[in-house]
C-alpha cells in the first residue's frame, strides 16, 4: 500500500478498523489530532496499524451511561477513522502521533478478537458526504460563529490569531473550534454527529452561548 494514499470514498476503506476509546476525543474529516500513546494495548495497536498499510485508527467515545464494565466501557455508536500522518518515537516508550481524519463511521459489530485492543465492523457509507471537502460550508453562518467565538475569548482570557482565523474556510475553522472546544463528551458526540457543517456551527455556537451565560451567572453578586 502507498505510503501516502488518498481516499476517495466508503469503498476504499476497509471494514474492520482498530478504535481507542478515549472521553472527550472529537477527530473531524480533515481535522489533524495529536495522540500521546503510551498504553502498551494502544503501542500494539498503532504497531499493527502501521504493519498493515492502512495507518487507519478510529477514534470513538465511552458512552458511559451505558457501560457496566469500566475495564471494557460501552462505546457510542458514531466515531470517526483518522490516518497515522506524522509519527516520532519519544525515547521512553511512546509514540506521538497525529491522525488526520478520514470520515466518521457507524460501528454495526464490536469483534471477538485476540488482539489487546479493541476492533470494530464499521460502516462508512451513510458518512459519504465526509469525503468531499468543504461540502456545505457556504450555508455556515460564520459571522455569528466568529461573535461566539469572540465572546468564549474574552470570558476566558484567552488570546487567537485573528489573521489566521480570518482566513481559515469555513470548513476548517468550524471543525478546528469544534475539536479544540473544551466541552464534554455529550457535547462532542452531538457535533461529531451533526448532520451538514451548518448544524454542527450552529451546535457549537448553541453550546458556547449556554457555557458563557453559567458563566455570567454564577459571577452575577449575590442579591441583598
Amino acid at each position: 500500500m502507498p505510503i501516502n494514499i488518498e481516499y476517495r470514498g466508503p469503498a476504499d476503506l476497509p471494514e474492520i478498523i482498530p478504535v481507542f476509546p478515549l472521553p472527550g476525543a472529537l477527530l473531524l474529516p480533515r481535522g489533524q489530532m495529536p495522540l500521546n500513546v503510551f498504553e502498551p494495548r494502544y503501542l500494539a495497536m498503532v504497531d499493527d496499524a502501521l504493519r498493515d498499510g492502512h495507518r487507519l485508527i478510529g477514534m470513538i467515545q465511552p458512552d458511559a451511561a451505558h457501560s457496566q464494565n469500566a475495564d471494557r466501557p460501552a462505546l457510542f455508536r458514531v466515531g470517526c477513522v483518522g490516518r497515522i500522518t506524522q509519527l516520532a518515537e519519544s525515547g521512553d516508550g511512546r509514540y506521538i502521533l497525529e491522525l488526520t481524519g478520514i470520515s466518521r463511521f457507524r460501528v454495526t459489530e464490536e469483534l471477538d478478537v485476540l488482539t489487546p485492543y479493541r476492533q470494530c465492523k464499521v460502516d462508512f457509507f451513510a458518512f459519504a458526504d465526509d469525503f468531499i471537502a468543504r461540502k456545505g460550508e457556504d450555508a455556515v453562518n460564520r459571522e455569528a460563529l466568529l461573535v461566539a467565538l469572540a465572546e468564549f475569548l474574552e470570558a476566558n482570557n484567552l488570546k487567537v490569531d485573528w489573521e489566521g482565523v480570518e482566513s481559515a474556510p469555513n470548513e476548517a475553522l468550524v471543525n478546528a473550534l469544534a475539536m479544540m472546544s473544551p466541552y464534554g463528551p455529550a457535547e462532542k458526540q452531538a457535533m461529531l454527529e451533526a448532520p451538514d457543517l451548518k448544524t454542527r456551527a450552529e451546535i457549537l455556537i448553541a453550546v458556547t452561548e449556554m457555557d458563557l451565560a453559567k458563566k455570567r451567572t454564577s459571577s452575577d453578586p449575590p442579591l441583598q
